[in-house]
């Protein structure tokens, strides 16, 4: 502990007399210790609220991010959402019927592509195929089920390609990014949105203990993100926010000064080149105008989860770049 008193300046503009910690704070003024406060203050009431219905791993942020933003692994709500796809559009109802049944879906025999499937896809003997459509139906889902994450794809691809109905990939679509999947289906083939340095990025973010109050912040961003029955896009972005002003006020050590004032701090300390200063501070102002999410009493703006996805992963960039600079 130093021995030296606080360097913080108090309201009536006399410097603080308490000691110092190792900071050169004293426990009221400590950056850290006010940015901790702010950020539990700042906890959404709907977040609050629904706190006690979440897990323990959800709650404190313990689940790998990389099981909520699927990219190399598929949970059973995503797999089972997907197959439900498939059986609204045709598989059940062709299911509840026999094999020499007509049916069709999008102008295209269902019967046919089922031999087709078996013949090209799975490149199995078609004296084995199933003679009912129940049954056949059935052996596709159990496959469906036990499949590796990237066969599910690859057979959704297949069967896409196949039909060609701009519904079947919208339907795909939808459920991918309600299911927070690192994929869409564009162009014919399924194409990364989310990619493993992403991820890394994210997750060196979260884990950091030198900083709990950002930790925090993107912890309860990605929280509000990922939370399919109550999803709030408006109040994650605003903790991706909060978590870069965490960090700015820590670094700076100005626990009051807004984002705008600390980054002009760093700048002048070359620990931010003035370009980079610009550029966040112009993405900041976009949340801070009339139309952005920080403007509490306007209506809320028509936010999706891109754009809570693209200030989360922005935001933990910038983070990790101010980090690599003290």
């Amino acid at each position: 502990m130093s021995s030296a008193n606080c360097k913080a300046i108090t309201k009536s503009g006399e410097k603080c007399k308490l000691k110092a910690n190792s900071s050169g704070y004293c426990h009221i003024h400590d950056p850290e210790k006010i940015a901790e406060c702010e950020a539990k203050q700042h906890l959404p009431e709907m977040f609050a609220d629904e706190v006690s219905a979440k897990s323990f791993s959800q709650r404190r942020g313990l689940k790998p991010i990389s099981e909520i933003i699927q990219i190399d692994s598929m949970n059973d709500d995503l797999r089972n959402s997907l197959w439900n796809v498939l059986s609204a559009n045709f598989l059940l109802e062709y299911s509840e019927k026999l094999s020499f049944a007509i049916m069709r879906y999008s102008g295209i025999d269902i019967d046919n592509f089922i031999k087709y499937l078996w013949r090209n896809y799975f490149k199995y003997p078609l004296d084995n195929l199933p003679r009912e459509s129940g049954a056949s139906v059935n052996w596709l889902l159990k496959y469906f089920q036990k499949c590796q994450y990237n066969e599910v794809y690859d057979f959704l691809a297949f069967t896409i390609n196949y039909f060609r109905t701009p519904e079947l990939v919208e339907d795909i679509n939808f459920v991918l990014e309600r299911e927070l999947a690192g994929y869409r289906f564009v162009g014919g083939v399924f194409t990364d949105i989310t990619n493993e340095q992403e991820i890394q990025m994210l997750e060196q973010a979260v884990d950091d203990k030198n900083f709990p109050a950002v930790s925090s912040h993107l912890k309860r961003s990605l929280a509000l993100m990922s939370d399919k029955e109550n999803t709030d896009y408006r109040n994650s972005i605003k903790e991706s926010i909060s978590a870069v002003e965490s960090l700015a006020k820590a670094i700076t050590g100005k626990p009051k000064a807004t984002l705008g004032e600390a980054l002009k701090v760093l700048e002048v300390s070359n620990k931010l080149h003035p370009a980079l200063k610009n550029s966040f501070l112009n993405l900041y102002g976009y949340t801070s105008d009339e139309g952005g999410i920080r403007h509490a009493m306007l209506t809320e703006p028509d936010l999706t989860i891109a754009d809570a996805k693209y200030f989360l992963l922005s935001c933990t960039s910038f983070i990790n770049y101010l980090k690599s600079k003290i």
